[in-house]
């Protein structure tokens, strides 16, 4: 059974440094799609780092791995940096901004068998 979670994408430090060696680098691109899981939700999904799960709404689908968040996500909010991954899950309103709406997207998870 999916589990409906928050995603909120953002900056990471790691994310910063690698895009300084590039964007193409194992480094950055491992960054940018690895997703940061509550160890309670982990749980819940019957999932352990390093293992896929497929993150989805009403925009698009992605499958990435996940980590143990430890104390930076309460249980049901979830995070991912920006990059390919989380622009696939955003849709392309911006309300006169020029950036989507990038926070708080109601996403489901379930683990890949």
């Amino acid at each position: 059974m999916p589990l409906e979670v928050i995603l909120i994408p953002g900056r990471s430090s790691r994310q910063g440094t690698t895009l300084n060696e590039g964007k193409y680098t194992d480094g950055y691109k491992d960054e940018t799609s690895t997703l940061r899981v509550n160890p309670a939700d982990m749980q819940r999904l019957g999932v352990a780092e390093g293992d896929r799960v497929r993150m989805w709404n009403d925009v698009g689908s992605v499958e990435v791995p996940v980590v143990d968040a430890k104390d930076e996500c309460p249980e049901g909010l979830v995070f991912i940096c920006y990059g390919d991954k989380s622009s696939q899950l955003m849709a392309g309103e911006t309300h006169g901004s020029g950036m989507p709406t990038s926070k708080g997207l109601d996403v489901f998870l379930e683990r890949i068998s």
